[in-house]
């Protein structure tokens, strides 16, 4: 039978080895509200285009009309593999709780749970950072002057 007295006493060590995983999660939730601004964005400019007269010229329109579908893809792509690597610092800090209450070593599962969710947070990064390349690679800043 579990001692409850003796798992409670490792809980404030449950709670220290948390805190780097907390503090990752706080970083993870900044990108993913970065992400997902962008996305609106993206998705608001679709919408400008297609609804009422067009801003632009046909073949101009569908280019970036292109342009903005796969950036849309890019950024939910980032959004899902960052929402996906906050779960599993979720399940990180859990399974540490409950290997304290149980007093069963988990130290496999916890290493295998932050693995994955770094891979995760990196290739929600890279999918990241390509949305941004497509975004400054297609966007043209011109100065337009009075005639």
């Amino acid at each position: 039978m579990i001692d409850p007295s003796s798992a409670l006493g490792d809980v404030p060590r449950a709670i220290q080895l948390a805190l780097a995983p907390v503090f990752l999660l706080t970083g993870i939730a900044g990108m993913l509200n970065v992400m997902a601004s962008r996305l609106a964005r993206i998705i608001d400019r679709g919408r400008k285009l297609t609804e009422g007269p067009p801003p632009v010229a046909e073949p101009y329109l569908t280019l970036e009309l292109q342009t903005l579908e796969r950036r849309r893809r890019f950024a939910g792509a980032a959004i899902t593999a960052c929402a996906s690597a906050a779960l599993l610092v979720c399940t990180v800090i859990a399974a540490l709780f409950v290997e304290v209450y149980l007093q069963i070593s988990l130290r496999g599962l916890v290493g295998l749970l932050f693995t994955a969710a770094t891979l995760a947070l990196l290739v929600g990064l890279a999918y990241f950072l390509r949305e941004v390349h497509l975004a400054t690679q297609t966007v043209r800043i011109t100065l337009k002057r009075p005639h």
